[in-house]
């Protein structure tokens, strides 16, 4: 299975965030943390401990453009490595977990009012207007990130590709949290 989201946007702030947004709410409630996720992430260490534990991949370094968003759960070639692309980063070693069948791609701005009924009212947004976000059964994940270019329409567009591989469990990989997933634009 491969699905593509064209024209994802930062909402003006340098973030995207990968994971299931349910099983954040639900992390957060556990956590006892405020509904102000963002303050607690960036005054604490919440927000390490949410990367630990697999619940969120955060990427910080995102330019304000258009990007292509794709996710790759079909053992194919990822998109980014074909020879029409131009690949700037691969990492690996990302372990998330799926609670609720959804994985999606989410911006900061949610954080810092994150109650059930905004949570709620994103997903239906979401769901209404194809935003990026997809169905999987739930598990553990490996997930390797691909940023660059690729080819939509005759232009180079800035994508993310995420390559997904349902696991046993929770990958040990050491994970750099503050990592740059800046992709560098020959069109904007």
């Amino acid at each position: 299975m491969i699905c593509k989201f064209t024209e994802v946007l930062n909402d003006l702030i340098d973030y995207f965030i990968l994971g299931d947004i349910l099983l954040l709410e639900s992390w957060k409630q556990s956590n006892h943390l405020s509904d102000n996720l963002a303050m607690e992430f960036t005054t604490n260490e919440s927000g390490d401990h949410a990367v630990l534990d697999g619940i969120v991949l955060p990427m910080a370094g995102i330019e304000n453009y258009p990007y292509t968003i794709i996710f790759n759960l079909s053992g194919d070639t990822p998109e980014l490595l074909r020879s029409d692309s131009h690949l700037q980063f691969r990492r690996g070693g990302y372990s998330l977990k799926v609670e609720n069948n959804i994985l999606m791609l989410f911006t900061w701005r949610i954080l810092e009012q994150f109650t059930n009924e905004r949570v709620n009212a994103l997903l239906n947004h979401y769901r209404q207007y194809k935003k990026p976000m997809i169905e999987i059964e739930n598990g553990w994940y490996s997930i390797e990130v691909l940023g660059g270019e690729t080819l939509q329409d005759s232009y180079y567009e800035p994508t993310f590709e995420f390559v997904l591989q349902k696991t046993e469990r929770k990958g040990t990989a050491e994970i750099d949290i503050n990592l740059d997933f800046k992709i560098e634009s020959t069109t904007y």
